[in-house]
């Protein structure tokens, strides 16, 4: 039996801890520091702009912005207000068009040139039919979009009380870099755990490696939660090596499948930091997680809220932090609550898993199937490599054969580095596993939320 509250009691008890974290720091962002009582104060104020606004209850509403003081006491006050909301930022420019239409937003809150706010009334009456039936319940909404990567994006209904329910168990507070996005779930997530734990939030000024290393001195912090393209890309910098980042106690990563070889190389560089896998899909909230160890990719998911099974080698999940459902997509869900993944996965004795990649990004060679990171992880094993992509290509043969970019530490032969690496890559692979072709790049095409982008690399490689 679930010993969560019932519903309307979360939102409630979450504004009454962070209250009780009062003169504690909360934030910090442009090189100052707010506390719980500043950040409740401010967003006093932005419960009465969004009244004086008519924005209240039921209001579809978005606002575009990356993480600041103002923007997270906005995000308290849209909860309060019971709004529903989409969190949206310039990562997504030219898809902000798109996700209005799909989420029917009403009223759109944006800086201007000098950085007021305004409110933008679109002319728009949502008549969607999942929105209506939410809004026949008290409680803030939460509208969040997939990538529409393989298709048109979807938009993702939340219950903001439901999300918070995980947070009620009191965690280790953290001063966290809020590196992932707000406008994903994993943003928005970490967001709301920080200030669950009376931690600190730490707003970087970009995601390029300098700034977050300027993030983690300038904010003190012990916690970087980022994915594994990121991490790579910091070490290939080489600006980890000029800034002192020991105070880092924790790097969580996910998003994405990790390399080994790409933990490996954390693993060392930052030798007093735990190194901590997570999972989650904005469809169902983000699972509890537990490594093997800090130089394992294995892990364990689950905890309260959250049950898991493996169904021919794919992950299903059922979770108590549920969507309410799609916008615009029938639901996902079976007749039991449960969501297959797609992510195909190794199993081990303990009941950790292996993330091996989505079944839709494996690629089939003549019926043998390969899973990107399998060879990436071989390919960054070589001398001189420093990060790699694998993707397939059309062949008339066998359907598709793999092909590769890497990146490298310094200049090498281009005929003898390619035939160096598959003869690296058949002393360790199955035949129809090594790359056909690899390509040499100076840098793969990552997205801005630092997650590698095979389709894209492969695109401009076959140019």
């Amino acid at each position: 039996m679930s010993t969560l509250p019932e519903p309307g009691s979360a939102v409630t008890a979450y504004f009454e801890r962070l209250a009780a974290f009062g003169p504690e720091t909360a934030v910090h962002a442009n090189g100052a520091e707010y506390t719980y009582a500043q950040l409740l104060e401010r967003s006093d104020r932005w419960v009465s702009y969004l009244g004086a606004h008519q924005i209240g209850r039921g209001t579809v509403c978005a606002f575009v912005s990356d993480y600041s003081f103002e923007t997270c006491a906005l995000v308290l006050a849209l909860i309060r207000v019971e709004a529903i909301f989409a969190p949206l930022t310039t990562a997504v420019k030219s898809e902000i068009s798109k996700f209005l239409a799909i989420a029917g937003v009403e009223a759109l809150l944006r800086q201007d040139a000098a950085g007021a706010w305004e409110v933008e009334w679109t002319g728009v009456d949502c008549d969607n039919a999942l929105i209506a039936a939410f809004r026949q319940n008290p409680g803030a909404g939460l509208i969040v979009f997939t990538s529409g990567s393989t298709g048109e994006p979807k938009g993702i209904l939340h219950s903001c009380d439901r999300v918070l329910r995980k947070f009620l168990t009191p965690r280790e507070p953290h001063r966290t870099v809020l590196f992932l996005l707000m406008d994903h779930f994993g943003g928005f997530n970490t967001l709301l755990g920080v200030f669950a734990s009376g931690g600190v939030g730490i707003c970087p000024r970009d995601r390029s490696p300098e700034a977050i290393c300027e993030a983690i001195v300038r904010g003190r912090a012990t916690l970087l939660p980022t994915t594994p393209t990121f991490l790579n890309l910091l070490m290939t910098s080489g600006v980890h090596s000029q800034r002192d980042l020991s105070g880092v106690r924790l790097i969580t990563y996910g998003t994405e499948v990790m390399a080994e070889a790409t933990l490996q190389r954390v693993h060392t560089l930052f030798p007093s930091a735990a190194l901590k896998q997570t999972y989650g899909l904005s469809e169902l909230g983000v699972l509890r997680s537990k490594s093997e160890d800090s130089a394992s990719t294995f892990v364990r998911l689950g905890g309260p809220g959250f049950e898991v099974k493996i169904v021919d080698h794919t992950l299903w999940i059922r979770s108590e932090a549920n969507m309410v459902g799609y916008l615009n997509a029938p639901s996902p869900f079976d007749a039991d609550g449960w969501l297959c993944t797609g992510d195909k996965v190794e199993e081990r004795d303990g009941g950790f898993v292996r993330i091996l990649g989505r079944a839709s990004d494996m690629i089939n060679v003549g019926g043998q199937k390969v899973f990107p990171v399998e060879v990436e992880t071989v390919l960054c094993e070589a001398d001189n490599v420093t990060d790699a992509a694998v993707y397939a290509s059309p062949d008339r043969l066998l359907g598709a054969v793999v092909h590769a970019t890497v990146t490298l530490g310094h200049h090498e032969d281009p005929v003898a580095l390619r035939e160096r690496l598959r003869r690296h890559c058949a002393s360790k692979l199955a035949r129809y596993k090594v790359p056909v072709k690899i390509h040499v790049s100076e840098q793969l095409v990552v997205s801005e939320r630092g997650k590698k982008m095979r389709d894209q690399t492969a695109a401009r490689d076959e140019v």
